[in-house]
């Protein structure tokens, strides 16, 4: 059905970019490209991610995050002065979240893969070195997934504040014990916390979403209400006119506008229920997607750099399996031939 020898023509010197952490994920680059933002795993009485922000040209790393509880999802702001994050380092059970976690897994418990909506989850805004942090969301509930304009101006997030803000009837409090993303939608948000404005109204996870580089339009991921799969959406940035672009009927998320906005790269299990691969679609999805990569290990979260011409993205095609982020040169001319656009 798709395509497998696309990688080696779109993917060029494939490296592994974070080599110093037990695992990283999940990293953008800075508006200048000069700059790389990652979640990561290090040593230390802190088992769960923190913040750091790297200098591609020198590779001098330092975290920005508090180095307390647990931190997701962050940006570096388009004049380059600040950064942005989840985290939930106010949270006043912080500390014993970390050592009970420690425990779970020198216990040698395996646990399925699950992620922690944590109800402290803030987003916050501080200064390149980490400095001056402050808090933009203040609700209860998780608050994260945060993404900038092109031009720093708005801010959109993922929160599943409605079930903390207001009373649930029994039925809505049953879905939410069974699943606490059940009630999450997307807002959006002047950069500095004000004029919140709630965007998606729909049961079940609405997340990750991010800018088209024209600003106007919102490209996230939807899971159906029971929350076993997922597609790639589109709206404009009031949330007018949605629209589905995949139809996977597994899980398709993580999806990137490319610089030019020609097309979207996302990841999809469509090919088997652990094998998380690279796709990519133009935003009309007027054509079938192209498959990306072909290597094993789950390959996910994809981002594009400011020029388009290099691609970071979190996998596990690392000799001892461990997901680590990874970048490669993108042949954005070759993805344009493969979608029909030239």
């Amino acid at each position: 059905m798709y395509n497998t020898e696309y990688e080696a023509e779109l993917l060029t010197g494939t490296y592994q970019l974070i080599t110093d952490s037990l695992r990283s994920g999940e990293g953008y680059f800075s508006a200048d490209g000069e700059l790389f933002i990652f979640q990561s795993e290090v040593p230390g009485d802190n088992p769960f991610y923190q913040i750091f922000l790297r200098d591609l040209d020198t590779g001098d790393t330092h975290r920005v995050s508090p180095g307390t509880g647990l931190t997701t999802c962050s940006w570096v702001h388009p004049t380059l002065d600040r950064v942005m994050f989840s985290s939930t380092h106010e949270d006043p059970d912080a500390l014993e979240k970390q050592a009970e976690e420690i425990r779970i897994r020198e216990s040698g418990i395996d646990r399925p893969y699950g992620w922690d909506y944590d109800r402290h989850y803030e987003i916050y805004e501080a200064n390149a070195d980490g400095a001056a942090i402050v808090n933009l969301t203040n609700s209860d509930g998780y608050d994260a997934e945060g993404s900038y304009s092109t031009d720093g101006s708005k801010i959109l997030f993922a929160s599943n504040r409605i079930a903390y803000n207001r009373t649930l009837t029994q039925a809505e409090q049953k879905l939410f014990d069974e699943d606490s993303a059940y009630f999450m939608d997307l807002y959006i948000m002047d950069s500095d916390g004000s004029n919140v404005k709630q965007l998606t109204h729909s049961p079940g996870y609405d997340g990750g979403p991010f800018f088209s580089p024209d600003n106007s339009q919102v490209v996230w991921r939807r899971f159906n209400p029971d929350g076993m799969s997922a597609e790639i959406w589109t709206m404009d940035i009031d949330g007018s006119n949605q629209r589905q672009l995949t139809a996977d009927a597994m899980v398709a998320w993580g999806p990137y506008f490319h610089p030019s906005g020609d097309y979207i790269i996302y990841s999809s299990n469509i090919l088997g229920h652990s094998n998380f691969e690279l796709f990519m679609v133009d935003p009309a999805g007027a054509n079938p997607p192209i498959r990306v990569t072909n290597t094993e290990g789950t390959d996910i979260l994809p981002v594009f750099s400011p020029d388009g011409n290099s691609l970071a993205w979190s996998t596990t095609r690392t000799p001892d399996g461990t997901s680590q982020i990874h970048m490669a040169n993108w042949n954005h001319q070759r993805a344009l031939e493969l979608l029909g656009f030239e």
